[in-house]
């Protein structure tokens, strides 16, 4: 899976295969997410504060 670089303070890179999600921060923490919905992903990828909505939406949930 490739990452892409986004423009996050709080994330630094996010792939996603459909299936699963994986964020690395800007500390180089790298978490892998199994089961994320696309409409997750996506939510992701289109909210203005990344760190908030992984906090919110994916952290803890997948």
């Amino acid at each position: 899976m490739s990452l892409i670089p986004v423009d996050s303070t709080a994330i630094r890179a996010v792939g996603y295969d459909g299936y699963t999600l994986v964020v690395v921060f800007h500390n180089s923490c790298r978490y892998d997410h199994p089961g994320v919905p696309p409409s997750v992903y996506y939510g992701l990828m289109r909210a203005s504060s990344m760190g908030r909505y992984y906090n919110q939406n994916i952290r803890g949930r997948y």
